[in-house]
């Protein structure tokens, strides 16, 4: 299928190609405002489904938001017309269209100009009213508060919030090139509409909360807590804010905790699922050599030979799992047994190790005992 993409160098323009890309869809005409002219005509006799998302929402006059929103929508409506291409057409609105601001009026003129020609012609036509989108590759400091919020705390810049209780409705880029590609794969299929077309779901939020999350997301570098990625819009704005890490920046230190027997490092924790470390055993030194009454932990060795003994608090018995880099496999350290982790090797013993609670130095639940 042809694709003719308008706005392709913007932020829902190239999150689309990227996909429709992934997806072996390649026979893409995209079009922007620096692109030549005479490719618009080319493009609307050939393309078999046209995204038009391209529009002005920051222009230096004010007269600037009809000639881009009505006018080169218009442009490209009558190309269509001149060369009887009766592909469907969907477009990019804004909430703002039913608000009676310059923007607004813009919006709800391309808006009612597309359903016109939609009665005129029989083409399909799929209008979004769309609220604020988040999501990478969004431009800061331009028309989106998330962008630019998720820019400045990553970039160790200020932030300014004028009221932190203003609420914003967002929607997810790839929730919305998802539901975008769904109206791609129904073409031919539908008839012509002449109802909105939303995005779900919709996240609400206020812009205190945002910025809060996004401090948090920050702090989790050093305090090492994991957001609670079970919370939709807590997982997609974590992967926003990623994307804005500056490209120096995308490493950070751990505190390795070093003796002579090796070094235990804190890698990841949660308020709910525990944590994970990476315990290093050098040659033939043994670690552990205690039991705990609720804790338990899985123990997964990626590098390396060792053992892991067990001895129930009642018994002599000692039980042994020999486990080793060569062959992946979980041991899971039940409550109440005694247990250590001896390196069997000439090199060091690699292993990542899983406790369900966050360690708590007041109580930590840890009673040493030889196995």
């Amino acid at each position: 299928m042809k694709i003719l993409i308008t706005g392709a160098k913007g932020f829902v323009g190239k999150n689309l190609i990227a996909e429709l890309l992934n997806r072996g869809l390649n026979e893409l005409f995209e079009f922007d405002v620096d692109s030549d002219l005479t490719l618009l005509d080319k493009y609307t006799r050939e393309c078999e489904f046209v995204f038009h998302l391209a529009g002005v929402n920051r222009p230096e006059n004010k007269e600037d938001f009809m000639k881009g929103n009505f006018g080169f929508t218009s442009q490209l409506l009558d190309l269509l017309k001149k060369h009887h291409n009766k592909a469907p057409v969907l477009i990019t609105s804004s909430i703002q269209a039913t608000l009676d601001n310059p923007y607004g009026r813009s919006k709800k003129a391309g808006e009612d100009l597309l359903f016109t020609y939609s009665h005129e012609t029989g083409s399909t036509v799929y209008v979004y009213r769309l609220p604020n989108i988040f999501g990478k590759w969004c431009r800061p400091n331009y028309n989106s508060a998330v962008a630019t919020f998720c820019h400045n705390i990553a970039g160790n810049l200020p932030v300014q919030v004028s009221d932190p209780n203003i609420i914003m409705n967002l929607v997810y880029i790839d929730d919305v090139i998802v539901s975008f590609i769904d109206k791609l794969n129904q073409a031919g299929k539908t008839d012509q509409k002449t109802e909105y077309e939303s995005v779900l779901p919709v996240h609400t939020s206020t812009l205190g909360e945002i910025v809060t999350l996004l401090n948090q997301f920050k702090e989790s570098r050093t305090n090492l807590q994991l957001p609670d990625f079970g919370k939709p819009f807590i997982k997609k704005l974590y992967s926003t804010y990623l994307s804005y890490l500056p490209e120096d920046q995308f490493l950070y230190p751990l505190k390795m905790n070093i003796d002579d027997r090796g070094s235990f490092t804190e890698f990841l924790k949660t308020k709910d699922r525990g944590q994970v470390s990476i315990n290093i055993s050098r040659p033939h030194i043994t670690k552990g050599n205690h039991w705990h009454h609720t804790k338990n932990e899985k123990f997964l060795v990626v590098s390396g030979k060792g053992v892991i003994r067990f001895r129930k608090i009642d018994t002599d018995e000692i039980i042994e799992y020999f486990v080793s880099g060569d062959k992946l496999e979980v041991v899971d350290i039940p409550v109440g047994y005694r247990h250590n982790i001896e390196n069997i090797s000439d090199t060091d013993l690699v292993t990542v190790m899983w406790v369900n609670e966050v360690f708590d130095k007041e109580n930590p639940d840890t009673f040493y005992s030889e196995v």
